[in-house]
C-alpha cells in the first residue's frame, strides 16, 4: 500500500506531471537541460526528480559529473496507464533547451 500511495502522491503536482510528459516526449535528458528548459533552480528541480524516481517513474544514469533522467523501463501497468493518461492531457510544455550540448551546462 505504501508504494501505491507514494506513486499517487508523486502525481499530485503539476510540475511533476509536466516533467514526466517532457521526458516521455524527449527521452533521456541531463539535469541541466531540464533546468534550462523549465527555468527552475537546481534544488527545486532535484526535489521533483527525486520524488518521481522514488515513485518508480524515473531512472538516472550517471556519466561522470552528468546525471541523465529518463522514464524507467519496463514500467508496471499502473505507471504505464498513468503515463498514458498524462499523454491525453493538454499540457503546455516548455521548449527543449539543450545546455549539455552547448557546453554551458552548470553542474
Amino acid at each position: 500500500m505504501d508504494i501505491f500511495l507514494e506513486t499517487v502522491s508523486a502525481l499530485n503536482d503539476e510540475t511533476r506531471i509536466k516533467l514526466l510528459a517532457f521526458l516521455d516526449a524527449h527521452g533521456a535528458l541531463c539535469v541541466c537541460d531540464l533546468q534550462e528548459s523549465f527555468g527552475m533552480i537546481q534544488s527545486r528541480l532535484s526535489r521533483h526528480l527525486k520524488i518521481l524516481k522514488e515513485a518508480g517513474f524515473l531512472r538516472v544514469d550517471r556519466q561522470g559529473t552528468w546525471a541523465y533522467y529518463s522514464i524507467r523501463s519496463p514500467l508496471d501497468r499502473f505507471r504505464l496507464e498513468a503515463l498514458a493518461e498524462i499523454k491525453t492531457l493538454e499540457i503546455a510544455l516548455p521548449q527543449l533547451i539543450k545546455s549539455s550540448q552547448t557546453g554551458v551546462c552548470k553542474v
